[in-house]
């Protein structure tokens, strides 16, 4: 076993490596050209996405598609992410962060508009979408759409679902002194209620805590930034310079280079926000919308909202906070700055991971049962929600960072197909973008 975890997490470092950072990040900075820098419209992508008006054939609003992609989005890698990234690169990697939110709107924009305009509709009326269906319908490449939805499914049940159910139950234990029977029991039953009423009921839970979520995370990140308020200035000097000079030693922190800045700052964003990997494209092939082009806007709002937006307000108030040079990593770097104000910090910290990570099971929960129902049809939908339910209950029992690097695997085999598509289909994507935008 312990041989088979070093290969297995070798392979993972290996296909998250520079080649696929530099292909994803390539892609992002290609589609921002050809698309004319669609990030100057999204002002009015927020604008339509609160939209809840029915617009055009689909199962859920504009708003319930983006915030059922954005539960499954906005999670852990929002907060132990961006702490992952400054304790590795150096404060210099928030700004390559945001950067690469920044650019990631591209790529999200088009595979949304890919997602809408390849879409199906079963024979029960609901709609059916994603990179599968594109692979098939656009590119002639059916094989390609099974390699993705397999790889799809088995992404969705590791970092979906298994990971975030531990994540909260060893939250519950180490805060509050919880037993992680009791815990993954209660999430089990609150998160089969949901998933087993389909995405109607999915988007309806979501529209409700996904804007609670947030506000009452970044409300709390505020204040905490509030309480040092003159240093956010010197704060947001260390950003921008680490960016460009690296970080010199300060206390316990070993420095970090412009190369290391780069590095987590640009893989930790992608992680973050998943442009280009495909997941959110499945929920946008859902709305009800007029024109590919409409969705598109939505859900490229949603990589503005999760890291040009929050990932970057995350990693101020680490970076202000001062814990950052004091060799404290990850998960207790984030305890630590969020600790600053006692009480309150911990609270916020407490609620925001509890909340994000169960919009998370939800949002993936979706995303795998398409994957699913293209591989195996809607037979085996109910059987897969029972399943999902029931994988949420160990998940809260046993330690996965196995588990974890065999999801970053299964995450990353499904960007490729996804980045094929992306790349040969993007004349499609400018002359939908031609007719429906631009003119």
């Amino acid at each position: 076993m312990a041989e088979f975890e070093y290969w297995v997490f070798a392979v993972r470092d290996g296909v998250w490596g520079v080649p696929l950072l530099v292909l994803l990040g390539g892609t992002h900075l290609f589609l921002t050209v050809r698309l004319r820098f669609p990030q100057r419209y999204i002002g009015r992508a927020i604008k339509i996405s609160f939209s809840r008006q029915r617009e055009g054939e689909g199962d859920i609003s504009q708003f319930g598609a983006l915030t059922t992609a954005l539960a499954a989005t906005v999670g852990t890698g929002n907060i132990v992410g961006v702490a992952t990234a400054v304790s590795a690169g150096g404060p210099g990697a928030v700004l390559w962060m945001w950067l690469t939110g920044v650019f990631g709107i591209s790529t999200k924009y088009a595979e949304a508009l890919l997602a809408v305009k390849y879409r199906v509709s079963q024979p029960d009326g609901q709609m059916a979408g994603g990179p599968m269906y594109v692979l098939e319908r656009g590119l002639g490449a059916r094989w390609l759409g099974v390699c993705f939805a397999v790889f799809c499914a088995l992404a969705a049940f590791g970092i979906g679902n298994l990971v975030q159910a531990n994540s909260i139950a060893s939250l519950a234990r180490e805060s509050y002194g919880l037993s992680p029977l009791v815990v993954g029991a209660l999430l089990a039953l609150a998160a089969g209620a949901v998933i087993l009423g389909g995405i109607k009921q999915i988007a309806r839970v979501c529209q409700a805590l996904v804007p609670f979520m947030a506000l009452l995370y970044l409300g709390g990140c505020l204040v905490l930034l509030f309480v040092n308020l003159e240093g956010i200035p010197h704060s947001l000097a260390l950003i921008v310079n680490g960016a460009f000079s690296g970080q010199a030693a300060l206390g316990g922190f070993m420095g970090a280079g412009v190369k290391e800045a780069v590095r987590y700052g640009v893989a930790r964003g992608l992680f973050s926000n998943e442009s280009g990997l495909g997941s959110a494209p499945i929920v946008a092939a859902a709305a009800q919308t007029r024109d590919p082009v409409r969705q598109a806007l939505v859900s490229s709002s949603g990589t503005f909202w999760d890291t040009v937006v929050i990932c970057a307000i995350t990693g101020l108030v680490l970076v202000n906070s001062g814990c950052w040079h004091e060799g404290l990593k990850d998960a207790a770097l984030t305890r630590a700055a969020f600790s600053v104000l006692d009480g309150f910090g911990p609270l916020i910290l407490n609620v925001g991971l509890l909340t994000f990570v169960f919009s998370t099971i939800l949002g993936w929960a979706y995303y795998g049962e398409k994957a699913v129902e293209y591989l195996l049809g809607r037979r085996a939908v109910l059987a897969y929600r029972i399943l999902w339910t029931v994988m949420v209950f160990v998940g809260a029992q046993i330690s996965l960072n196995l588990v974890w690097a065999l999801a970053d695997i299964a995450n990353a085999l499904m960007a490729l197909p996804n980045l094929i598509a992306l790349l040969l289909l993007q004349r499609v994507v400018v002359e939908e973008t031609s007719r429906h935008l631009w003119q």
